[in-house]
This record gives structure tokens, C-alpha cells and sequence, in this order.
């Protein structure tokens, strides 16, 4: 009989784990899943990285993530968050969210593309005008030490509460750049 209960308690116990999937699944995740980083592909990217454009200096900062729940999907998972610091060529600071928290980070990571194989990102920045956009990134030498990174501006409404209506919006991320792991 103590046998059979601990049968019981052991077949329970599994069956209440959440299920865990890869961060490569194709197919839909169910609700409370888990999305894990099961081949250990993220810290590759974890770290300072370095690049120049435009006499401009940026520092990424990139972070992994693990076992945080998503609202929008409603399932658990790995994901990047990735702050930033912009200097111009005198290092007067243009930009520099690296003191955010986590949960306020305004790059986050949306998993790995079918299509090419490179990892995703979100850009939203209420602090100018709700700015947005994807990021693709993907690694160019074998080393590791090399980030492409491409920025897809997107930006569709600008309201008059906007202090940048009636003018250009800055533009703190690069279009394109090669950075180098620091």
C-alpha cells in the first residue's frame, strides 16, 4: 500500500511539471510552458559589446534572462534584454538607459528566426515618442567576438505631444555595425 502511494505521488509530481521546450520550437507553446534555453545558445551573446558609427560610439550591454513569464503568450521563457550607452566623438553621453531595470529594459529578445537563423529583438522607447523597431543579430566569426547587428527603424505615428513633432526624432541606434565583443 505504501508503495502504491508513492506510486501515486511520483506519477502526480511529473505530471504537474511544466513541460519544456527549446528555444528552436516551431510549433505553438502551450499556456505555463517553459521555453528554455536547453542548448545554452544565449550567454554566446551576454556581455559588453563595442561599435562606432556616424562619430558616435555605442556600448551594448547584453543580458540573458531565464524562467520569466511572458504575459503576452502566458508561457515562461529565456530571452536577451539589452541596454545601451551612446557617446559622441568628444564622449559626451547622448544616450544611456544602462541604469533601467530589467522589467524596463528597452531591448528584449524575441527568439531565434526560422528564416536566417538570427536572434530577434524588440526596440520600444517611450522616451522618444514610443520609437520602435526589430533588431536581428547573429554572430560573424566563428570566435564569437563579432555582432552583426541590423536596427529596422519603425516609427508610424507622432503625436503633438511629441517633443520631436515638428522635427526629426533622434535616432540613438545604428542602422547597421559590425561590434565587437569588450
Amino acid at each position: 500500500m505504501k508503495n502504491i502511494l508513492l506510486l501515486i505521488l511520483f506519477v502526480i509530481t511529473i505530471s504537474c511539471k511544466a513541460q519544456i521546450y527549446p528555444l528552436r520550437t516551431e510549433a505553438n507553446i502551450p499556456e505555463n510552458a517553459y521555453e528554455k534555453d536547453t542548448n545554452d545558445e544565449l550567454p554566446d551573446y551576454v556581455g559588453t559589446w563595442k561599435g562606432t558609427w556616424d562619430n558616435k560610439t555605442i556600448f551594448i550591454y547584453f543580458k540573458k534572462l531565464t524562467n520569466q513569464y511572458d504575459d503576452v503568450f502566458k508561457y515562461y521563457r529565456d530571452y536577451l534584454i539589452a541596454k545601451f550607452k551612446v557617446l559622441d566623438s568628444s564622449g559626451n553621453v547622448l544616450f544611456d538607459n544602462t541604469n533601467l531595470t530589467d522589467d524596463k529594459a528597452k531591448i528584449f529578445g524575441s527568439g531565434f528566426r526560422k528564416l536566417d537563423n538570427k536572434y530577434s529583438l524588440i526596440y520600444i522607447d517611450s522616451d522618444l515618442c514610443s520609437t520602435s523597431g526589430n533588431i536581428r543579430i547573429n554572430f560573424t566569426d566563428s570566435t564569437k567576438t563579432k555582432l552583426n547587428w541590423q536596427y529596422f527603424y519603425r516609427n508610424e505615428i507622432i503625436t503633438s505631444d511629441c517633443p520631436y513633432y515638428n522635427t526629426s526624432i533622434p535616432q540613438p541606434l545604428p542602422k547597421e555595425i559590425i561590434l565587437t565583443k569588450q
